[in-house]
């Protein structure tokens, strides 16, 4: 089949970047907006929904004001490439995963409804592109994100195929192990160096986490968590049984530990500055 090229004047066949965010700007609101990095400007999209085939899902970090922010990009095959990159722990990342998550076709185009929520958030809804009908999961605020992610990312793999041929990106996703990603999204929360993690890993003879039996992987958790603390507390005995009993004991009873963690950390920062 050939496919007709227009000929004249056009835009470069680059990726249409989507961004989220409940706000508004000369007295537009908005959920998606495109930015022009050469001008520094935000553009707003005044559609709130984008039709196409899902056709790949990766984890990508970006720098922003010093510290590595893990990125979930959701790449889109429509009339153009569309790549829409938000925050992995957004609200908006969370809905779409775990509605993508029911989808066991990906040949069929979905429609991606960006939906304002309370206090400036943004939720994903995903509809059947075909019967217009609206693909629901029950929110689970402790799902396993990172295996979700890997299942949908398997089942992109074995339908790539059948999805209309659009302008692809050369970069093939990775699945990325639960335990990768658990050190990576805690790392990034302390913002504890990279370089340290590296050497603490040759030190147990691997060159990533998932290699580690649990109770090391919980071990470097640790290190990094009590290295924060250090200048936080008068005594580090404090820091290590309020992490004890704030994280440990709390993601033993079921709670994210992200959530446990930056909890914990606010709560030491709170008695820091009260003391000064």
């Amino acid at each position: 089949m050939t496919t007709e090229i227009k000929l004249g004047l056009c835009n470069p066949p680059e990726p249409i970047y989507l961004y989220v965010k409940n706000a508004e700007l000369g007295g537009e609101s908005y959920l998606w907006y495109h930015y022009d990095i050469d001008r520094d400007k935000t553009i707003p999209v005044t559609q709130r929904a984008l039709t196409g085939y899902l056709s790949e899902l990766r984890l990508t970090t970006k720098e922003f004001k010093g510290k590595d922010n893990l990125k979930l990009d959701i790449i889109i095959s429509a009339d153009e490439l569309y790549i829409i990159r938000t925050g992995v722990e957004t609200n908006f990342a969370k809905s779409f995963l775990l509605a993508a998550s029911l989808v066991q076709d990906f040949s069929k185009p979905l429609i991606i409804v960006a939906n304002a929520g309370d206090e400036n958030t943004v939720f994903c809804n995903l509809y059947d592109a075909a019967s217009k009908s609206r693909i629901e999961r029950e929110w689970n605020k402790n799902a396993d994100w990172a295996t979700i992610i890997h299942d949908i990312q398997s089942r992109l793999g074995s339908t790539s195929s059948t999805i209309p041929s659009t302008p692809k990106l050369s970069v093939v996703p990775q699945p990325v192990h639960p335990q990768d990603l658990r050190i990576k999204n805690i790392r990034t929360l302390l913002d504890y160096p990279l370089d340290l993690v590296k050497e603490w890993l040759e030190f147990q003879d691997v060159d990533r986490p998932s290699l580690l039996h649990i109770s090391k992987i919980n071990e470097l958790v640790k290190t990094m968590c009590l290295a924060w603390a250090a200048d936080k507390c008068d005594h580090p005995n404090h820091a290590e049984s309020s992490y004890q009993n704030q994280v440990v004991d709390a993601v033993s009873n079921d709670a994210d530990e992200l959530t446990a963690i930056n909890g914990w950390m606010q709560q030491l920062q709170a008695v820091k500055t009260g003391a000064v």
